[in-house]
């Protein structure tokens, strides 16, 4: 047995998770001896409890390695540990890190400048567009989205970073060979297919469920060097990734809401409670300055060209300088209401338009 099978094998045993192998790491050496260590030298760990102890010491008894090895490599799953080189980097950082990455993609050192963006399952057209606007531009720049393909916000912000041709990391709270939820299958393909990577630390085959999500949370946080908050109610699990991120030493940013609407009492709570009120991206990458090179500010050689349809030359010639109502555009253009609103919000991911209060438009300069 090899170190990796070795902590495949602990991450499959119950009652033991990161800190406790942690502390049995530092009396014991690796996993390997951990394994094959008596039920008393175990129990004389710190932490290390007479029924986990136990759980050890029967491994062989409760937990089928044969098995899951052969799962993970019929699935073409690779598994990283902390002892591997392209462990996420920040990752490693945080109080807990999981025993075991499941993956299936590449994983990148530029992931080491990451966000995620969160937010509740229901949503509305607004929160919607705003996770699809910022997950969009923080690709554009070079920044990895992370999210935690659920449906809702998550969705919206896998999506903004594959339609800006970027990368982004889907954290799943289950086996990283189930798609959860079930329409989002093409979504979870495209991801690997555009270069972006699907991650899991919970055993191949394995159903969510309640404890398995918060789990989840903790890793879209840690991998991340922030987390937005774009939609959440005061219920949301974004709420959760959120505290993770305060704890783990990230930053937290929340996309304001509507005063009214219970789904945005949560996000709008992070804000009083000191989170940094978010409206576009830039509130973001001002945060990270000091971690970005100058190069990562502005698309990058190698980014994809920036498309402008005839369709937006149009809408973009009726926008002046100044600020201008859809009503305007919409005269000036000639083009329908539907799609000048649709070409207005693609604009605003391209960074070629600005929206003000009162949906009011202009031009953006070289800002």
């Amino acid at each position: 047995m090899n170190s990796r099978e070795a902590y495949i094998a602990l991450n499959l045993i119950a009652g033991i998770g990161p800190v406790r192998v942690r502390a049995l790491l530092d009396q014991l050496g690796s996993p390997e001896a951990i394994l094959s260590a008596a039920r008393a030298e175990l129990a004389r760990v710190e932490g290390i409890t007479s029924e986990v102890a136990g759980n050890i010491s029967r491994w062989r008894e409760t937990v089928d390695l044969a098995g899951e090895l052969t799962k993970i490599e019929k699935a073409g799953v690779r598994v990283v540990t902390a002892d591997d080189p392209d462990y996420p980097k920040n990752l490693r950082e945080i109080h807990d890190p999981p025993l075991v990455l499941y993956v299936k993609g590449t994983l990148t050192d530029r992931d080491a400048v990451s966000v995620g963006i969160v937010g509740s399952r229901r949503t509305t057209l607004y929160g919607q567009e705003m996770a699809r606007k910022l997950a969009f531009q923080l690709a554009r720049v070079g920044v990895t989205v992370v999210s935690g393909l659920a449906r809702g916000i998550d969705t919206h912000a896998h999506q903004g970073a594959l339609q800006a041709k970027g990368r982004t990391v889907a954290v799943l709270g289950c086996g990283v060979d189930v798609v959860y939820p079930a329409e989002n299958k093409k979504l979870y393909e495209q991801i690997i297919e555009q270069g972006g990577v699907v991650v899991s630390e919970f055993p191949m085959g394995m159903k969510p469920d309640r404890q398995s999500f918060p789990m989840r949370n903790r890793i879209v946080s840690g991998w991340s060097l922030g987390v937005v908050v774009v939609e959440a109610n005061l219920k949301s699990g974004a709420l959760i990734t959120a505290k993770f991120a305060g704890e783990q030493g990230r930053q937290v940013f929340a996309v304001p809401g509507r005063a009214d609407s219970p789904l945005s009492k949560g996000s709008n709570r992070l804000i009083k409670d000191g989170a940094k009120l978010t409206e576009d991206v830039d509130d973001i990458l001002s945060e990270f300055e000091y971690l970005l090179p100058p190069a990562k500010k502005e698309p990058a050689t190698t980014a994809p060209k920036l498309v402008v349809s005839e369709t937006e030359q149009k809408v973009l010639a009726a926008l002046g300088d100044q600020e201008t109502t859809v009503d305007e555009v919409i005269q000036r253009s000639g083009l329908t209401s539907a799609c000048v609103s649709a070409t207005l919000l693609t604009l605003e991911m391209k960074r070629l338009v600005r929206q003000f209060p009162g949906r009011l438009y202009a031009r953006r300069g070289n800002d």
